[in-house]
């Protein structure tokens, strides 16, 4: 079995969140920008220990997490990120891109020239992640984006099932851009903010789509293989 070797990045607590919510974000995060890697076993106590905090928090924050598919508990208490396999990471894709582009057409109409503008700010500050080739900040970013323009809509209710997908995919995201020399070769997200300037769903839809498949696309079967069973 494989030591632990793991490092939570740090989160700020705000004064007024709970040890419960905040173990639970800074868990989140770690999974998102895939701190925790797939099939390395982890103790709610180990965890308990790296946060500073009792068992407790750490508890309730890997019971949410489960329930959103993103970790299996085992029956040795131990808690486990899902190994990824190639019909499944596919089928997530296939999920995440029509969630996606069903949330966006219900988030279009609320979507006002202020919020392009701070999705302008959120697309520039990826611009400089891309340069700096730091991977987690672009991944945080992105999901910011994502997460912004497609909560516009005020009665949404596919953010929670999107977020799960996209935990599903954190930890193994993380492990396959290794992989790849270069993290775009074309910024949809550029396309994506005229689409949303021009009003013009069709446009924004094709944006969205090729922005999902094309951060997975470079990854057939040959070289799933290659990241999923190393030499």
């Amino acid at each position: 079995m494989k030591r632990l070797k793991l490092e939570l990045p740090d989160l700020d607590k705000p004064d007024n969140m709970t040890t419960q919510e905040h173990a639970y974000r800074r868990l989140h995060h770690a999974l998102i920008t895939g701190s925790i890697a797939p099939g390395v076993p982890v103790t709610i106590r180990g965890l308990a220990e790296i946060m500073h905090t009792s068992p407790t928090p750490v508890r309730e924050a890997l019971r949410r997490l489960s329930s959103k598919n993103a970790l299996t508990v085992l029956e040795n208490r131990r808690v486990v990120v899902p190994q990824m396999t190639s019909s499944r990471f596919h089928e997530l894709v296939s999920l995440r891109s029509m969630l996606e582009l069903f949330a966006v057409e219900r988030a279009l109409p609320h979507i006002s020239d202020a919020l392009i503008e701070e999705l302008k700010l959120i697309d520039d500050a990826m611009d400089i992640a891309v340069i700096e080739r730091d991977s987690k900040g672009l991944t945080i970013l992105n999901q910011k984006f994502h997460t912004k323009m497609l909560s516009a809509n005020p009665e949404q209710i596919t953010m929670p099932m999107i977020e799960s997908i996209w935990l599903q995919l954190g930890p193994f995201m993380h492990s396959a851009i290794a992989h790849v020399e270069t993290f775009y070769t074309i910024d949809r997200h550029k396309q994506i903010l005229i689409a949303l300037h021009n009003r013009d769903l069709a446009s924004l839809k094709q944006a969205l789509a090729a922005d999902i498949h094309d951060a997975v696309g470079r990854f057939d079967d040959q070289a799933m293989q290659k990241i999923l069973h190393p030499k």
